[in-house]
């Protein structure tokens, strides 16, 4: 299949998303540390409009933006296990869900670590909490009572939402909130576990306390 490189950090999230497409294809690639301070000329010529990183080099081409790289994957590895589903119905839930994570439920998710004021905090948390119960009806819907929100194999909306996993246990502890609560979203519970025990998955998934120390180094101001 060529070239394959991958521009990204290792804390993203989104960066995420394109490894583990790349992992369920089994496909070969290089991962290039982005420090973003200073951005280095590879990324600013590769994503000129954004300048932001995922960016994956296929033959040295550039495909930009986390959920296009994962389709881009699907589409130019398609011996590989399916990403997106097949029915086109599926389909379009699948990228309903995923928009609907990216655009409302992430945000509220980082922006309880930079909410300014109890009171802006907990309406974050309140936001995050009544997402993920939406998101695991949807999983109800969605995974027809198998493994995964595909099935029984990681699809698009499985690597939507697992992704930001080790941000979820990053904010639990360090806003002593329960966001993955047993109680009240069991479903996602078990599917957590099972995404970060896949073999696509668990060599990408940083450590909880990596990125607890790389949120105290961005999010809190240094001591006087």
């Amino acid at each position: 299949m060529g070239e394959v490189k991958v521009l990204g950090a290792w804390p993203s999230p989104f960066v995420m998303r394109a490894r583990i497409a790349l992992n369920l294809k089994s496909a070969d690639y290089e991962f290039i540390q982005e420090t973003m301070n200073p951005k280095s000329q590879l990324l600013l010529e590769s994503n000129p409009v954004y300048k932001k990183i995922p960016v994956l080099l296929h033959n040295q081409r550039p495909v930009c933006e986390s959920m296009i790289i994962v389709q881009y994957i699907d589409d130019a590895w398609p011996t590989g296990p399916s990403i997106l589903p097949s029915d086109p119905y599926d389909r379009a839930i699948a990228r309903f869900w995923a928009a609907y994570i990216d655009d409302k439920w992430f945000p509220s998710l980082s922006t309880i670590a930079r909410a300014q004021g109890e009171e802006a905090r907990v309406e974050a948390i309140k936001q995050v909490i009544s997402g993920i119960q939406l998101l695991e009806e949807a999983f109800e819907k969605c995974s027809k009572g198998k493994s995964f929100f595909s099935g029984d194999s990681i699809g698009l909306l499985d690597i939507a939402l697992g992704c930001f996993l080790g941000w979820i246990k990053t904010t639990e502890k360090m806003a002593g909130v329960k966001i993955l609560d047993p109680e009240t979203v069991p479903h996602l519970v078990g599917w957590a576990e099972r995404f970060c025990a896949d073999s696509a998955v668990k060599e990408v998934m940083p450590e909880t306390e990596k990125l607890i120390a790389f949120a105290k180094a961005k999010f809190q101001p240094p001591s006087k």
